[in-house]
């Protein structure tokens, strides 16, 4: 039943991709950047979207309460993640129509969703109704709520930041010819699925203003996660810092986001070099816990 349920989740979230796709196809020329109203998702793949979401909660905390123990590992972190960012761009969707965006966020929650399946992590915290579950159990899930918040946001600002990077390089590169978002029957299949993929997206300047209150809002949760992290380890491990790879990459992260806020502020950065932070310090997120835990669990096979 669970792996049923699981390709289930995984088939709709495809499929809605797909659904929107034939959709923007269909109206390539609804964009922001012509100053038409840009194509919106409909409410019929608003609420799929829904139903396949309530899905993926509902077997992500079956695979990670097993036995009245927690377990955790990178196939896990990367689907609460995903399952995170699908809830967090849906609200954000109401507010501009980033219908790109979904049809990168969907497939990449499909494939998070058939993880957990393949490789379901190992213990993570023992008995939550013992007494061996010490008194560190009712820290864990909220040190993990509130970094897998900063993993969801900081992942849509990733996505933002790349989507953000290739419009560059098109309005540049058609620049002094047809107009980008306008409807050129002689550009071809690949101008026109850049059409419907980067069209669609708000001018750069919303764009980057949408990528820095993301950044602002996951940094604000990331500094709650490293701090949450201190408690929880000082409370299982009798010390407040552990300098492993997840440690390390989760400080390197922290600290290029704070000092891309602060250049920001300070210096006015934005365009590539605004971007290069971006995807530099979310590398460092990924490799923190999700990159780390699939060295230990699929190539050194240690749990």
């Amino acid at each position: 039943m669970s792996i049923l349920l699981h390709a289930l989740v995984a088939a709709g979230y495809l499929a809605i991709a797909v659904a929107i796709w034939r959709a923007a196809l269909r109206a390539p020329g609804r964009t922001d950047i012509t100053g038409d109203a840009p194509y919106r998702v409909s409410t019929t793949l608003r609420v799929a979207i829904v139903l396949a979401w309530v899905v993926h909660a509902w077997l992500l905390r079956d695979a990670a309460l097993v036995d009245d123990t927690w377990r955790f590992g990178f196939a896990l972190a990367l689907s609460a993640t995903m399952w995170l960012a699908v809830a967090l761009f849906w609200a954000e969707s109401f507010v501009v129509p980033l219908v790109s965006v979904w049809l990168v966020i969907l497939p990449l929650a499909a494939v998070c969703a058939l993880l957990p399946l393949f490789f379901p992590g190992s213990v993570a915290l023992g008995r939550l109704s013992g007494a061996d579950g010490g008194g560190y159990s009712a820290w864990l899930p909220v040190h993990l709520a509130v970094a897998l918040s900063a993993y969801g946001l900081l992942t849509i600002a990733a996505v933002h930041a790349v989507f953000m990077a290739a419009l560059d390089r098109w309005l540049h590169r058609t620049r002094g010819n047809a107009w980008p978002g306008g409807a050129d029957e002689d550009d071809g299949r690949s101008g026109r699925i850049e059409r419907t993929m980067l069209g669609p997206l708000p001018p750069l300047l919303t764009m980057e203003r949408i990528l820095f209150r993301l950044i602002a809002v996951g940094f604000a949760l990331l500094t709650l996660t490293v701090l949450s992290g201190v408690v929880f380890s000082e409370a299982l491990f009798g010390k407040p810092i552990r300098f492993d790879h997840k440690t390390i990459f989760t400080l390197i992260a922290w600290v290029t986001f704070a000092c891309l806020l602060i250049g920001r502020a300070v210096r006015g950065w934005r365009g590539r070099l605004a971007l290069s932070w971006t995807l530099g310090g979310f590398a460092m997120l990924f490799l923190a816990y999700a990159g780390s835990r699939f060295v230990l669990e699929v190539i050194l096979r240690r749990v």
